[in-house]
């Protein structure tokens, strides 16, 4: 049971150091550091010693005492450094759990902790553990990845040019045609056979317009030859999709997005192929030679059969994505081996992987990859996962993953944040938005934050102005009707305001923003397909577009994005405040979504950097609807 109240008017403080460095709010450090733990406690508490009980994961307590430092206005000090090395030793990475046990003769207090794994309250009995991750020493992100803009770019729906088009796919000859190809229900089979014809020459077409985003880096939608535009059931690694062009285009478009400083990121779809692959071929496309069509096939051992040749593991029981068995050495070998697909593809110059559905990859694959990764780059190359969830201690399949202790990702994609943004944004609600910063912020490596892919939308999910302002998708409408329903005016305004506030935090918090082709533009849509239209090339939502181009100029011009330290410095039911900082700036953020005014103190003279007006020292008022990124003068 926890404490009432009169008990958390005598709460204990808890401090943490790293080389003298306030760490308080993270909890991700390297096994080199020592961090040290100071209790304040007021004597009040009536406590006799503090303890630090610690356990790594999966395994047994291991008690810690604090030592007395001294006393003073009614509360006393204790002190404890905590060797990383010592812990993990013979390792050297782990992830551990800890508690705080104040001691009080017969009674015993501990350190209940909060979902954002740095508040805590106080009860009678273990409630919950704080998260203590300790990664290997030279574990790192790339700094040129730090600070830059993200574009993920779905590319049969970008932008035409070129490109073979096969007998069997359904073409649309005008770019601005509604789909056609969608399930009776959610879920329902698709032939996904539907093209509007955008290809990799196309991008390079637009280079000059992502360049005015002030976009770093492009992520692509898998580009690997396959029967569908989607192309996330590959057909066959080693060619490049024909319609989009083939290898010739990727090249061009590598080495024109290099001439801008822009990185191409590659969507790596690893956990299965398509059941029409070289790999499986069920319909002898590819000859004959699958896994499907004889047992003695060099692939046979690449899939999981439960019984030859009908009954196989599928990807959410899908079957016409068959799950590969990426244990397998031929198959290892054949993707991350020496020369394999991951070698092949980041020799030709590209810069990142989003590795698809990262959660089912095993740990020796998602090891070797990076590694690969890392050594064809120089360690430039990025490394991103699909993780829906916090992904410092998650759980997949009933097993622990190791993410960020040092050989597996960089970082992951941010849908935790996506999840706070529309809580704020659309329903008002702060706390879930400052709740999920500081759960992010004070569980993953600072580095790892630094490379947060943060997303709005996706081709996995509806577009994000109508999250915020169309009618929801409860299940009660078909996709027949959602195919056609669009925005009211009243309702696009709403939903225009709400992603202008929205962009403006993705933007400015810790990570990098990751614009779904045709946000900026104004896009609307509900699940997929529908998400998935043509960018509206002549039919953009010019003041959001230049908002965005705004925004990118911002984050382009203020290297304090990249790294810069993040706290939150106020917080309302409605509404928050929080800065960034280091060496290269001081920029101080604030939103309100409420009808209260939130005041805010800035330390020196001060522009917005959205609408250019200068401000003096001192408070000022946030009012309802507001979102400013001050940028501090120099002193």
């Amino acid at each position: 049971m926890l404490l009432k109240q009169p008990l958390q008017t005598s709460m204990p403080r808890l401090l943490k150091t790293v080389d003298g460095q306030d760490v308080t709010a993270r909890g991700a450090f390297f096994c080199r550091d020592t961090v040290t733990f100071t209790a304040e406690v007021p004597r009040a508490l009536g406590a006799a010693g503090v303890v630090l009980r610690i356990a790594p994961d999966g395994g047994a307590d291991i008690d810690r005492p604090f030592s007395f430092v001294g006393t003073g206005e009614g509360v006393d000090t204790y002190r404890l450094s905590l060797s990383l090395t010592a812990l993990c030793a013979p390792a050297t990475h782990g992830l551990f759990y800890y508690e705080i046990l104040f001691l009080r003769g017969f009674d015993t207090l501990f350190t209940d902790t909060r979902e954002d794994n740095v508040t805590f309250a106080l009860g009678r009995e273990s409630r919950g553990r704080f998260r203590l991750l300790v990664s290997e020493n030279d574990f790192t992100t790339p700094a040129w990845f730090h600070g830059k803009t993200m574009y993920r770019i779905f590319v049969d729906r970008f932008a035409p040019r070129g490109g073979e088009r096969p007998k069997d796919a359904v073409y649309h000859e005008n770019w601005h045609e509604e789909i056609e190809q969608f399930g009776a229900y959610p879920g329902a089979p698709v032939a996904n056979t539907e093209f509007f014809g955008g290809t990799l020459w196309g991008i390079i077409d637009k280079l000059d317009y992502l360049t005015e985003l002030g976009v770093g880096v492009i992520y692509l939608s898998p580009i690997f030859k396959s029967v569908s535009n989607h192309k996330y059931d590959t057909g066959d690694y080693e060619t490049v999709e024909p319609q989009f062009g083939g290898r010739e285009a990727l090249d061009a478009l590598i080495a024109a997005a290099s001439a801008r400083g822009i990185g191409i990121m590659l969507d790596g779809v690893f956990n299965h192929t398509g059941d029409n692959s070289r790999y499986f071929d069920r319909y002898a496309t590819y000859g004959g030679g699958g896994a499907y069509n004889s047992p003695a096939s060099p692939y046979h051992d690449w899939f999981y059969f439960k019984k030859y040749p009908d009954k196989y593991e599928c990807w959410w029981d899908i079957p016409i994505l068959p799950k590969l068995n990426l244990s397998h050495p031929d198959a290892h070998k054949y993707f991350v081996g020496e020369g394999g697909i991951i070698d092949t593809y980041t020799k030709a110059g590209v810069l990142g992987w989003r590795l698809d559905v990262a959660d089912e990859l095993p740990n020796a694959f998602l090891d070797e990859l990076r590694l690969r990764v890392k050594n064809a780059t120089d360690g430039r190359g990025v490394v991103l996962g699909e993780v829906w969830e916090n992904a410092a201690d998650k759980i997949a399949y009933g097993k622990r993953r190791r993410y960020f202790e040092g050989a597996q990702l960089d970082s992951v994609m941010n849908y935790p944040l996506r999840r706070g943004l529309i809580s704020f944004v659309r329903d008002g609600d702060a706390k879930a938005l400052t709740s999920v910063l500081r759960e992010l912020w004070g569980s993953y490596p600072e580095s790892v934050c630094h490379s947060l892919m943060n997303i709005l939308s996706t081709h996995d999910t509806e577009r994000i102005l109508t999250t915020f302002g169309g009618k929801a998708d409860d299940g009660s409408f078909t996709n027949a009707e959602l195919r056609v329903m669009r925005m009211s005016t009243a309702e696009r305004a709403t939903a225009v305001k709400r992603l202008k506030m929205a962009a403006a935090l993705q933007f400015t918090v810790f990570g990098v923003p990751s614009v779904f082709y045709g946000d900026e533009a104004g896009m609307e849509g509900y699940h997929d397909p529908f998400c998935r239209r043509p960018y509206p090339w002549g039919r953009e939502d010019k003041r959001l577009l230049a908002y965005y181009k705004k925004l990118g100029r911002i984050r382009r011009e203020n290297p304090v994005f990249a790294e810069g330290d993040f706290a939150l410095l106020a917080e309302a039911p409605h509404a928050l405040a929080f800065s960034r900082q280091n060496g290269a700036g001081h920029v101080i953020v604030a939103a309100n979504n409420g009808s209260e005014p939130l005041c805010v103190t800035l330390p020196r003279d001060a522009r917005d950097l959205l609408s250019g007006k200068r401000y003096a020292s001192g408070r000022v008022t946030v009012g309802g609807g507001e979102v400013y990124i001050w940028r501090m003068q120099s002193c």
